[in-house]
């Protein structure tokens, strides 16, 4: 498949947008839209997504990195701390484009919302999503 993330509607646009809204993977997606600051960790993805495997949560993230729809960004050594998680998982820049010129986007700020009711979550999610992240989206 093209990475060419190009906003037309040629063939490989439309594969790609096949591509992205395929369940877990557009699932994984919405997760990061709805993350407190779009960047959420492996071990959020995975509970987010009780009933698919930590591989193939991992899979499928790896796919999304591939297509260059979503980037893994990590704390530099010197601001890791023991007991949290250094790597996080958002969309590219180009990711964010793509999705926002099919409509993929729409529900951004309704997802957010979701995921602040969220109530029943452990509290080594909640750790999590309060642990230090990179600067960046």
């Amino acid at each position: 498949m093209s990475t060419d993330l190009s906003t037309g509607e040629s063939a490989d646009a439309r594969e790609l947008v096949h591509f992205v809204t395929q369940q877990t993977r557009f699932a994984l997606v919405t997760n990061i839209l709805q993350h407190p600051r779009q960047l959420p960790s492996m071990y959020e993805l995975e509970q987010l997504n009780p009933s698919v495997s930590e591989a193939t949560v991992y899979k499928h993230i790896q796919k999304l990195i591939d297509a260059g729809i979503v980037k893994e960004v990590a704390l530099s050594a010197d601001e890791r701390r023991q007991g949290y998680p250094w790597k996080f998982y958002g969309l590219t820049d180009d990711g964010r484009g793509f999705l926002d010129s099919h409509n993929l986007l729409e529900a951004e700020e309704t997802l957010q919302r979701i995921y602040e009711t969220i109530s029943d979550k452990p509290d080594k999610m909640v750790k999590y999503e309060n642990a230090p992240r990179p600067n960046e989206k």
